[in-house]
């Protein structure tokens, strides 16, 4: 099977984390947060094409109860704009991935920002995806 590339991003009203992955190479590397604006459509489009994705893979938000919340219907939304842009757009569970995220970089003992939590939950996101999906 031919290896793809892809990309995740970690959708929140604010910012947008994004990750990468190879599917030959099998590890997901956080790349950058796009902020929230108007412009972020645009912005993500141009990383499909550079990264040259063949899907993405989208974090699914729910609560504590695997219920689905207003923050989820938020990424469903924009989800949709942006089909036809890669191949497949694919959701993947994102429970505690930013907690996951900030407690990975307050270990290294760096100052780190919003955005560095966000890139890293997509990441986080993008190996739980290619982890848990073997075609991938």
């Amino acid at each position: 099977m031919a290896s793809k590339n892809i990309i995740c991003l970690d959708v929140g009203e604010k910012r947008i984390g994004v990750a990468v992955a190879d599917t030959a190479i099998r590890i997901a590397i956080p790349l950058e947060t796009v902020e929230v604006g108007g412009r972020e459509i645009e912005s993500i489009a141009k990383i499909i094409d550079s990264e040259q994705a063949d899907s993405i893979v989208v974090g699914y938000p729910r609560n504590q109860s695997g219920e689905v919340t207003a923050q989820t219907k938020y990424v469903e939304q924009f989800s949709d704009k942006l089909k036809g842009m890669a191949g497949e757009i694919v959701f993947q569970d994102e429970s505690l991935t930013s907690v996951m995220a900030e407690d990975r970089l307050k270990s290294y003992n760096k100052p780190y920002t919003k955005g560095d939590i966000d890139a890293l939950a997509a990441a986080i996101i993008l190996q739980d995806y290619l982890e848990s999906n073997h075609d991938a």
